[in-house]
């Protein structure tokens, strides 16, 4: 790299450094990836837990709620978790940007990493059981004479279906932003020595 804080690429095209405005960027996109997983894991978290129906079989009354299917409750914690954990790393993040500084501690980059992955791993896991489950609350399975449920609770399934649909919204948020912290972690030990970094 020149003096000019321009490098050259195998391609002989240059290639410009600009660190400060790139480390801003990232920080903006995490700000607004953590309060998109905080919003809609709250909506997620509100669809499924308010949402109830209650249908007559047989001069019998039946009510469908979220805890009749242990996927919604794993749903339920694993996005009320996640938009806990958002709303604290949100406000660390603009705590970080209000003063100014960049995150340059190993052992903080490599905790926010982890529980980012953490994070990651459980709404998606989440995400996966509460959409398989309706699933067969939609389809039913024929060969285990399991019946098509969403045909009695067809409000039920639909309120359902818009708390998965934002609680896939806020696992793929989570998958993005695992990304970046890792991008952040691992560009702390990357060929920039000439910052101080401690362990």
């Amino acid at each position: 790299m020149s003096s000019l804080g321009v490098g050259v690429s195998p391609g002989t095209v240059p290639v410009y450094h600009n660190t400060k405005v790139f480390d801003k960027r990232i920080k903006i996109t995490e700000l607004v990836l953590r309060f998109l997983i905080l919003g809609l894991g709250v909506l997620a978290v509100v669809l499924i837990v308010t949402d109830s129906q209650v249908k007559e079989i047989f001069s019998f009354q039946k009510k469908a709620k979220f805890t009749d299917m242990k996927a919604l409750v794993f749903l339920v914690i694993a996005n009320g978790v996640a938009s806990g954990y958002s709303l604290i790393q949100g406000l660390l993040c603009v705590v970080s940007m209000v003063r100014g500084s960049v995150l340059f501690n190993k052992p903080l980059a490599w905790a926010i990493f982890s529980g980012d992955q953490v994070m990651a791993y459980i709404t998606v896991a989440a995400v996966a059981a509460a959409a398989q489950s309706a699933v067969f609350s939609k389809l039913g399975q024929p060969e285990l004479q399991w019946m098509k449920i969403c045909d009695m609770y067809g409000k039920f399934c639909n309120q359902v279906g818009e708390g998965i649909a934002s609680a896939f919204v806020v696992s793929l948020s989570m998958v993005i932003l695992s990304c970046i912290s890792a991008f952040t972690l691992f560009r702390l030990y990357g060929a920039n020595k000439n910052k101080s970094t401690s362990w």
